[in-house]
C-alpha cells in the first residue's frame, strides 16, 4: 500500500467515526480471532481490525431477522357465516 491510499483509508476511517469502535493489529486478531469472535457476539459490539495503522475490516456481530409468526396470524380477522360443511350451491348453479 502506498502512502496515499493509507492516507485515504485514514481519513475515511475518521469520517466513519471508528473512534468509539474498538480496534486491534491484525497481528493481535490473529492470535486472539476465536476469543475475539466470541466477544463481538456476545456483547454485540464491533471490532476494527487494522494493518499499520489501516482500517481493512470490521467485525460485527451477525443481526438474526424477527421471526415471523404465520399459522394463526389472521386470527380475529375473518368471520365464517353459514355452515362451510355442508353447503347448498344449487342455487348457485342454474339447473337443467
Amino acid at each position: 500500500m502506498n502512502d496515499s491510499s493509507a492516507e485515504f483509508w485514514r481519513s475515511l476511517a475518521t469520517e466513519i467515526d471508528v473512534a468509539a469502535m474498538k480496534t486491534i493489529p491484525v497481528s493481535e486478531f490473529k492470535a486472539k480471532c476465536i476469543e475475539l469472535l466470541k466477544d463481538v457476539q456476545k456483547t454485540k459490539e464491533p471490532i476494527l481490525v487494522t494493518l499499520r495503522g489501516v482500517p481493512v475490516v470490521r467485525i460485527e456481530p451477525v443481526v438474526k431477522p424477527a421471526k415471523r409468526v404465520r399459522l394463526g396470524a389472521l386470527k380475529g380477522w375473518m368471520k365464517i357465516k353459514g355452515d362451510i360443511i355442508k353447503s347448498d350451491f344449487d342455487d348457485d348453479f342454474l339447473v337443467r
